[in-house]
């Protein structure tokens, strides 16, 4: 997966049949902001410039920004899949965030 980033920000992109042109929207925060341009390049501008916009309007209100993803979720398993997890894990000498971590990356890359 190609991913439009900037500043730590990914784009979610898809192409407007009515408006004839790429929109975005900054993905992975509450707060809504989209940009469009009619080429590649043009989107990719649009959307620095709505990263930084929105960056400088944060500072400027003095609140904090949205940030995408801290690095953590938790995830329901019922009791023998979690077990069967764990003990997978330590049979590769691996705690199970760390074995979750590389099952998750695999499966990431080959989408």
């Amino acid at each position: 997966m190609n991913t439009m980033m900037h500043k730590g920000y990914a784009a979610r992109v898809e192409y407007s049949e009515e408006d004839q042109c790429f929109v975005g929207h900054i993905a992975g925060i509450r707060d809504v902001i989209g940009f469009h341009g009619n080429s590649v390049a043009a989107l990719r501008a649009a959307f620095e410039e709505a990263v930084d916009d929105y960056l400088e309007s944060c500072e400027k209100l003095g609140r904090l920004p949205n940030h995408p993803y801290s690095g953590q979720f938790r995830l329901r398993l019922s009791p023998e899949l979690h077990a069967r997890a764990a003990m997978v894990a330590e049979t590769q000498g691996k705690s199970l965030n760390a074995w979750v971590s590389e099952v998750i990356e695999r499966g990431v890359v080959a989408a």
